[in-house]
């Protein structure tokens, strides 16, 4: 049971993220007080049944890049696609401009 409330604490904190922007694995981690736990959060975000109106294309890793991987089974490059659609470069390797296009919640709105 404490997996499904993690996770719905990561899904409502990536929901808060605006069209256009993106946040690191590691920044929702620490938005939702899970510090050290980016790899949970990507867990998390695997298991959002899709398709999602969670906004989960926004979460990249934090070398600015979309996280590859076969286990992945295509989402990967539908993340690619769904950033280009949104505006936002990314390269055939899957990196992309982060620090131009990061996610600044307002440190006063309570997390």
């Amino acid at each position: 049971m404490a997996a499904k409330g993690f996770d719905q604490r990561v899904w409502r904190a990536v929901a808060r993220i605006p069209q256009g922007r993106l946040a690191t694995y590691g920044q929702i981690a620490e938005l939702i007080g899970a510090w050290g736990c980016a790899r949970q959060v990507g867990w998390a975000l695997r298991r959002l049944p899709l398709p999602s109106d969670v906004p989960w294309h926004r979460v990249v890793n934090a070398r600015g890049e979309i996280s590859m991987s076969i286990s992945r089974e295509g989402s990967d490059w539908m993340q690619r696609e769904l950033l280009i659609a949104e505006g936002i470069p990314v390269d055939g390797e899957g990196r992309l401009p982060l620090q131009r296009f990061l996610w600044r919640p307002d440190a006063s709105s309570g997390g």
